[in-house]
């Protein structure tokens, strides 16, 4: 794995030790996106039904979507709790301030706060006014937008039709993929990248030819902004990703099945795995397997986002004519985890100071990534010993699996539950037949 350089923080920080100890003055603080005292009304905001009022075809989007599910996702309540629990509460705006961008400006998210006492609009995550009255960009990381409560609903209709209920402003920003930079790529207390998407497109061949996130994520289609409306050209408020949310109820069934179709659509051309084989081995000899991952997206790595949480893996098998398993990597152990010789894993891991692997980001001294790069390939070798083989021929098979979380992770996290809820999705197969020749 090469390591993510480490890009210091250039944003004024000031944030409590590790081990929680400090005074009262070490609040992590943004004067942007972590305030010491509020820069926001949370009355100033409309909630996501007001606006569904009107705008029910957005509203219904954006209630199944990860945007929706950012407050009650529970593997984020998971990580929540346990920094607050190692910093007594110092660094609590640190992950809410893109979870919920207006709870953290508006007051609500102070030191030791339970989930339970927020207002709904705080718990709403990234709510419609989250997006539509952002006025600028001041950073493309770490919730680097600047609200304007008071400001027009801004959006990218070219030429909005005047309402009585709010004023409409044409933006730019929210139609390129520096607006998804502003919560989607994220930098440590220390400075530590952790995620990095946007960074990513702006080498990609996609940024090259004016590709934006929101062409992929946000398809365009025909339709009503508000019913009686003229029809033109909308975008879908989904941001289908490439997780099932995990808490049940917060999907219906027949929502679950549409996300689901979404995702596996999303993912089915993410990657493409051959097997290059020879045509026949001699019983006895090591077959050579070339084992080529292609990232097919062309706007980032695959995979991306957070890395260290997602598990993205090749699965090879080796059988024999008779079907036993003569060779096998990446297939899941009783933990659920993938192993075997050389198991090839694609993500990356975070590591302490003492090169240890961490579960949890602001433990981590470095950051170490193998993702495959925008339409890069990724070369493995396998040697596979034959002499337990029977008769031939031999069958290869290889996948690239993915799925949102490691069942570890989960367990740590104290959420035995949601691991068996967990989704292994396949990204790419390959077969190939190699004929087994007697010495």
């Amino acid at each position: 794995m090469k390591p993510l350089r480490l890009i210091p923080a250039l944003i004024s920080f000031v944030c409590g030790c590790a081990d929680g100890a400090g005074g009262s003055d070490d609040l992590l603080f943004d004067p942007l996106s972590m305030p010491r005292t509020p820069t926001v009304g949370l009355d100033s905001f409309a909630s996501a039904d007001d606006c569904g009022l009107c705008h029910q075809g957005h509203y219904d989007e954006w209630a199944t979507s990860a945007h929706a599910y950012a407050m009650k996702d529970p593997v984020f309540r998971a990580f929540v709790a346990i920094r607050q629990e190692n910093y007594a509460g110092k660094q609590d705006k640190f992950c809410l301030q893109c979870h919920s961008p207006i709870g953290t400006r508006g007051g609500d998210i102070v030191a030791g706060f339970e989930f339970a006492d927020l207002q709904p609009i705080t718990l709403e995550g990234v709510t419609c006014e989250s997006c539509h009255k952002v006025a600028s960009l001041a950073r493309p990381y770490n919730s680097g937008h600047v609200l304007d409560p008071d400001g027009p609903m801004r959006g990218t209709i070219a030429a909005p039709i005047p309402s009585s209920f709010h004023e409409s402003q044409f933006s730019p920003l929210h139609g390129g993929s520096g607006f998804c930079a502003g919560c989607h790529d994220l930098r440590e207390v220390s400075g530590l990248v952790l995620e990095r998407p946007y960074a990513e497109w702006q080498q990609s061949p996609a940024a090259e030819i004016g590709v934006q996130c929101q062409d992929c994520h946000m398809p365009r289609y025909e339709g009503q902004a508000v019913p009686g409306g003229p029809t033109r050209t909308l975008h879908r408020h989904t941001w289908i990703g490439a997780g099932i949310p995990l808490l049940e109820g917060f999907l219906t069934e027949d929502e679950e099945a549409v996300h689901r179709v979404e995702v596996e659509r999303l993912l089915a051309d993410a990657a493409r795995v051959d097997i290059a084989a020879p045509s026949s081995v001699v019983t006895g000899d090591t077959l050579e397997l070339g084992i080529t991952v292609k990232n097919n997206i062309s706007a980032h790595n695959f995979p991306t986002g957070s890395t260290f949480n997602r598990q993205a893996w090749v699965e090879v098998v080796v059988r024999d004519g008779d079907g036993r398993v003569v060779f096998a990597t990446g297939t899941l152990d009783a933990s659920g985890e993938p192993h075997g010789p050389e198991p090839l894993l694609l993500g990356s891991v975070l590591v302490d100071a003492r090169g240890q692997r961490v579960l949890f980001p602001w433990r981590a001294a470095e950051h170490l990534s193998n993702a495959i790069e925008p339409l890069r390939e990724r070369a493995l070798r396998l040697s596979v010993a034959t002499a337990s083989a029977g008769r031939g021929p031999l069958s290869v098979e290889a996948r690239v699996l993915f799925r949102a979380f490691s069942p570890a992770a989960l367990r740590a996290l104290g959420l035995d539950e949601y691991a068996a809820r967990l989704e292994v999705h396949e990204v790419s197969r390959d077969l190939a037949s190699v004929e087994l020749r007697r010495r």
